[in-house]
């Protein structure tokens, strides 16, 4: 089954606590702090594996967690930092952002790579915090949470020539004759779901990609039928080959089959107009052909007077070589268009983002009896820190006094024990004193 569209979610390992220990060794007075730092979580990442052509993995598997980094170890050691989840995506992936529809990459090449949620920082052991007015403190931190997110992954096919088409104009046959793939074909009133890719071998070592895209119908690019589905694969082609039932054996009219596709194609993109395209006259061995293809040039001249137009049949396979040697000649006259994201030196880009500074103030609301404060600061300090020592009720107390919510407090009428709620934490209040 092809799959061409998924939604994960990610998760980045946390990072390790760091711990509180002293040194306990003989013959070593006052031996100090010995608490090392957490190590870090792990990254996971999104690898290009030229070697998958589906998105049909993350059917069965959905959420992805890297392991947390280890915590750390008396003596001072650093705990291990987690190994990285690498996840194998097919070439030709979109990663995009579910919450804000950012596109995050478009990894196009073998081995590319991004990481799409990043592992937090290992906590502070205790060794971190000494100081000459505290030698031994009895202070250490969490672990930092990895960042976790939705993210839809879209798959674009990746063939240098695509074929376009109503429904049963003979795409999936011709593909079949110049390749060796095998996809379904028949006369059915449905169209092709699923894009089926084969290559194609022309002479003298040259060779392309050809994709049999799935049909289109009128509104395609409202979503209409398969819609999107289909239309986000033709953006990757380099050629277009449009195939046309120049018998019009299903009743159709060639030119007005060709203007509706080209329409659909202009309205989802308007780059595609500009794409380079062949028309492919199919079923010329077909009763009417030939009338039909004088009517279809003359139609097409006043509209595209450089339009190619190439009588073939794929049953009979007249014409088909013509076709693909042209084919072959236009892509070597075409230039293949870098990967998006791909970086031959890191020193020769720098990207920079607007990075959010992290809110500073703090609101004081009434709640029964009690006050509630609202950080962003304060929660995240709080996050971090291990808030079960006597030093980190201290450390916590400085900031709040420093911040001003002490004297804050007192002018809304805090007295000794009125209750502070701060996240999950409550607190007493405590008057004349440098913690609560």
């Amino acid at each position: 089954m092809f799959i061409d569209k998924a939604k994960v979610y990610v998760k980045g390992g946390d990072g390790g606590d760091g711990i509180v220990a002293f040194r306990r060794e003989k013959y070593v007075p006052e031996g100090g702090p010995a608490g090392g730092d957490g190590g870090k979580g792990g990254d996971v990442i999104f690898r290009v594996d030229e070697g998958l052509r589906t998105l049909m993995d993350f059917r069965y598997q959905r959420h992805f967690k890297a392991d947390r980094g280890v915590k750390g170890r008396n003596k001072s050691q650093h705990g291990a930092n987690a190994e990285n989840m690498i996840v194998r995506i097919p070439p030709g992936t979109v990663i995009i952002d579910d919450d804000t529809q950012e596109v995050l990459a478009d990894l196009t090449r073998h081995g590319q790579q991004i990481v799409v949620a990043r592992g937090g920082r290992g906590g502070r052991g205790n060794t971190r915090f000494a100081t000459p007015s505290n030698p031994a403190p009895e202070l250490a931190e969490h672990g930092e949470e990895g960042q976790e997110r939705w993210i839809v992954l879209e798959l674009k096919v990746m063939a240098d020539v695509g074929l376009v088409g109503f429904p049963s104009v003979g795409k999936s046959t011709l593909l079949s004759v110049v390749s060796a793939a095998q996809p379904k074909i028949g006369a059915y009133h449905f169209t092709t779901i699923t894009p089926n890719l084969g290559v194609v071998d022309v002479d003298e070592g040259r060779s392309f990609v050809m994709a049999d895209l799935p049909g289109l119908i009128e509104g395609a690019h409202e979503g209409v039928g398969l819609g999107h589905e289909f239309l986000r694969h033709v953006e990757r082609t380099r050629i277009i080959i449009h195939v046309v039932d120049m018998a019009g054996s299903e009743g159709r009219d060639p030119f007005d089959d060709w203007l509706k596709i080209n329409e659909e194609l202009k309205l989802y993109n308007a780059d595609l107009e500009k794409r380079p395209q062949i028309v492919a006259a199919n079923k010329m061995d077909m009763p009417e052909a030939e009338e039909h293809l004088e009517k279809f040039r003359e139609q097409v001249g006043k509209i595209r007077p450089d339009l190619e137009i190439m009588p073939i049949s794929s049953l009979t396979r007249q014409g088909v070589k013509e076709l693909l040697y042209r084919t072959a000649d236009l892509l070597d006259q075409i230039p293949e268009e870098p990967a998006l994201e791909e970086i031959t030196d890191l020193n020769e880009r720098k990207v920079y983002k607007l990075v959010k500074e992290e809110e500073q103030g703090f609101i004081i609301r009434r709640e029964n009896e009690g006050f509630v404060i609202e950080s962003e600061k304060i929660e995240r300090m709080m996050k971090r820190m291990q808030l079960n020592t006597h030093d980190a009720i201290l450390k916590l107390a400085r900031t709040l006094r420093h911040m001003g919510v002490d004297d804050e407090l007192r002018k809304r009428g805090a007295k000794d024990g009125t209750i502070v709620r701060i996240g999950d934490f409550e607190f007493e209040f405590v008057e004349g004193s440098s913690y609560y």
